[in-house]
């Protein structure tokens, strides 16, 4: 399935007690659609606060699961049919509406429905049992938006672009990013997992203003490890504010090492906009398995 979410309604992708995450209110629509519990596999993780255009999930059902999605319509005899796809988007964005009417959003404590429509499921496909949503990726792209600077800073995007006081220079915050490029040991700009590789290939790093005037960095990957994309963009801001010069980023990846000279950007400008895979379904499969060798399954 491809989604999209609001993550400024959500305490991050992963599931967890007592919170409203995205992977939990999905399985919450997919049982009332399903009338089956299914496990999601998301091709990347987001933190709360962080934005979602095209995220991948899958998931496994049985058969004669997948096949009573468009049955059921066919017995309603409204005289329309739905591929089991169709049936699939149509049910679980009902779903999700029931299930999200009920949440609040952070800033309005009690508002009911204040959630309702943070996840849209775009589209869905039936996929070879070998396909999975993170090691089949070959690379994900993230965009991140910065309002730098008081007259491009609106109520209306305050919970999609990082508010930074001062003007940046487009030109230095590029050369910036440019240093990163290629593959690295990243340790320096990511927390780092139990058991997990923090080397990545990073494949751009592009800053440029938009038509609204704000700072948008369109960013590619392999893949990202934990706060990678957001350690990237804070720790360029800090170059283009002079607080730190091109030495110290060189540095941090000559000598990986996870320290506190690292700035964070702020979650609500970042969105994951798009995951690539083989255009060859038959590649799926074998690039599931390169992958899964390389990086644990955590």
């Amino acid at each position: 399935m491809d989604l999209a979410y609001d993550g400024s309604v959500f305490s991050g992708w992963a599931k967890q007690p007592s919170l409203v995450t995205v992977e939990g209110s999905l399985e919450e629509a997919a049982r009332l659609v399903l009338r089956h519990d299914v496990r999601f596999t998301v091709a990347g993780r987001t933190d709360a606060g962080v934005h979602a255009d095209h995220q991948v999930v899958h998931f496994d059902v049985p058969d004669f699961v997948w096949e009573g999605l468009a049955a059921r319509r066919a017995k309603s005899g409204d005289g329309q049919s739905d591929t089991p796809e169709q049936a699939l988007v149509r049910k679980m964005n009902g779903a999700l509406g029931r299930v999200l009417s009920a949440v609040a959003a952070p800033l309005r404590p009690g508002a009911r429905g204040a959630a309702s429509g943070a996840v849209v499921v775009r589209s869905a496909r039936a996929v070879p049992s070998d396909f999975d949503a993170r090691f089949s990726a070959l690379s994900r792209s993230y965009t991140y938006r910065i309002a730098d600077g008081l007259e491009r800073q609106s109520p209306l995007n305050r919970t999609t672009s990082y508010w930074c006081r001062q003007p940046l220079e487009i030109d230095v915050l590029n050369a910036a990013g440019e240093r990163l490029l290629g593959l690295h040991d990243f340790l320096s700009f990511c927390k780092p997992r139990p058991g997990a590789t923090t080397i990545r290939d990073l494949h751009s790093v592009r800053f440029e203003r938009n038509d609204q005037g704000l700072i948008e960095a369109r960013i590619s990957a392999d893949a990202f490890c934990h706060n990678m994309v957001r350690s990237i963009v804070g720790s360029c801001v800090l170059v283009a504010q002079g607080v730190r010069d091109f030495d110290w980023l060189d540095s941090r990846i000559e000598t990986p090492a996870r320290d506190s000279s690292v700035r964070l950007a702020p979650p609500e400008g970042l969105v994951l906009e798009s995951i690539s895979y083989p255009a060859d379904p038959n590649e799926w499969g074998p690039r599931a398995r390169m992958t899964r060798s390389r990086r644990p399954e955590r």
